[in-house]
């Protein structure tokens, strides 16, 4: 299944600068792994050091919040939109 991932622009330095890029994968666990294999890097950025998404790293695919879909287990449809999102903090 091909997908299209879209890129924060913190993470972007592994993508060359690219807001978007393709990837393959049936669900998200393969998405990633297909990511670091063309983005070396980009991994260790989504999953923490026991190999889930990190807690302050927000993952949909299309529309849906894949921690309510199956985390790491989410299908991931062929044509689907893949968005990483890093969350934000702050205020006054």
């Amino acid at each position: 299944m091909s997908v299209k991932v879209r890129i924060p622009t913190i993470l972007r330095t592994y993508t060359g600068g690219q807001a978007e890029v393709p990837a393959e994968g049936a669900k998200l666990s393969e998405v990633i792994a297909s990511l670091e294999e063309n983005h070396p890097g980009i991994a260790a950025r989504v999953l923490d050091d026991q190999g889930k998404l990190r807690r302050f790293v927000n993952v949909y695919v299309n529309d849906d919040d894949v921690r309510f879909e199956g985390g790491l287990d989410a299908a991931t449809p062929d044509g689907a939109g893949v968005s990483i999102i890093p969350a934000v903090a702050g205020g006054c």
